[in-house]
């Protein structure tokens, strides 16, 4: 009985770790992603209008386009 108590420990702390691992990963490539986002917004808003008209870009689609840029256009 004691081995059988204890292989289900070991399961449960497997399963725990493998969750707690997923989860610290999709921490980091959602820090990378919200990074992605920020670095596009500053860019794009650092240009001049002539730079953006250039380019056939308004200053409303600064966002969508550093969303887009983070998380792809799906969101």
């Amino acid at each position: 009985m004691a081995v059988f108590a204890q292989a289900q420990n070991v399961t449960v702390d497997a399963g725990l770790r493998s969750r707690l691992l997923t989860a610290i990963q999709r921490m980091q490539e959602n820090r990378a992603r919200r990074a992605v986002y920020r670095q596009t917004v500053r860019e794009l808003n650092a240009l001049t209008t002539r730079d953006l008209n250039d380019l056939g870009i308004n200053r409303t689609m600064i966002t969508r386009l550093a969303r887009e840029a983070a998380w792809g256009s799906a969101q």
